[in-house]
């Protein structure tokens, strides 16, 4: 399976060979506190195998899903940084869409507790009795709030004007691969397949090691998604998204408005750079754009200036990690 995309005039094409490994944000909002210029508030969906994660909901979302053909009914667990309305006002009419189109599956709501009062307010004052179990889960100060079968996610303070949360969602590592035809010609019994992948090695009935090197083969290394949430330029978040194979860091302003941006506790476009080259991300995408700015381009210049494998965070794009 093979995706091509446009990015800023640039053509970048990813070839799927096992996309069900895959994980991949798509962008649904890309703009600061005020929807402009065909941009909107933000809102991303993470995508792992069968479900999603949305991360963040501000108005509009339920639109962009729409556009972007994301499915309502694949979202399994929703994550909210923090309570400006630019990162949650789209919430209680996506929860109330979902009770109309008929859901029942359980969905888990992670977010600052204070967020659980609005929610049960607004449903309160409409009469509105959602058809599936809503799950509250107030995030921790920080640690681990997510741990399935396929994925972690760990949330972390930010320096905001409000408590604020990023999340980390990191892939837990996968068993080795067989090869098959070498398990076959050495003969080694079903049985024994889990051990194979766990990583043992196989003893024959006459004493002869089978190495496991010799029948399988790593598994693809487990990708980490960082989502930094609105923040003012903090060196000590490098730490948290550490090796992260793509981050996301808001840019509200460009490096001439850095006393404003500071003022307003968000970042510039030359500051999220260092935090990912001082991070050591492998990518990094900015967004959270401030409504003055029509033109996106500067954004990615000056971003690039300090760190190279710099892109925008487009709405409608998916980024495979």
């Amino acid at each position: 399976m093979t995706t091509t995309l446009s990015l800023a005039g640039k053509t970048a094409i990813f070839i799927l060979k096992n996309p069900v490994d895959m994980l991949g944000i798509t962008i649904l909002g890309n703009n600061s506190a005020i929807p402009a210029y065909n941009r909107n508030p933000t809102a991303q969906v993470l995508s792992l195998q069968e479900e999603s994660y949305l991360i963040d909901c501000g108005e509009g979302t339920q639109l962009q899903m729409t556009k972007y053909k994301i499915r309502r009914s694949k979202i399994t667990r929703i994550f909210i940084s923090h309570l400006h309305g630019d990162h949650y006002f789209g919430l209680i009419g996506l929860l109330t869409s979902m009770g109309l189109l008929g859901r029942t599956q359980d969905l888990y709501l992670h977010a600052p507790a204070a967020l659980e009062g609005i929610i049960n307010t607004q449903l309160q004052v409409a009469d509105t009795r959602l058809p599936y179990p809503l799950h509250f889960l107030p995030l921790p100060a920080e640690g681990q709030v997510v741990d399935d079968k396929r994925i972690t996610v760990h949330c972390f303070p930010v320096q905001h004007r409000i408590p604020c949360w990023g999340f980390v969602f990191a892939q837990k590592k996968k068993p080795r691969k067989l090869v098959i035809e070498n398990v076959r010609a050495a003969e080694i019994p079903a049985a024994f397949y889990d051990n194979l992948q766990k990583g043992e090695d196989y003893t024959t009935k006459t004493g002869t090691v089978i190495r496991n090197t010799e029948v399988t083969i790593p598994s693809p290394p487990p990708k980490s998604y960082a989502y930094c949430a609105d923040t003012i330029f903090d060196t000590s978040l490098a730490e948290r998204v550490k090796n992260a194979n793509l981050l996301y860091h808001e840019t509200t302003y460009l490096k001439d408005l850095e006393e404003r941006a500071a003022a307003r506790f968000h970042s510039t476009t030359i500051q999220a750079g260092a935090i990912a080259q001082q991070a050591r991300v492998k990518r990094l995408l900015i967004g959270h754009f401030s409504s003055k700015y029509e033109s996106l381009d500067a954004f990615l210049e000056e971003t690039r200036e300090v760190f190279p494998d710099t892109d925008l965070a487009l709405e409608g794009v998916s980024y495979m990690l």
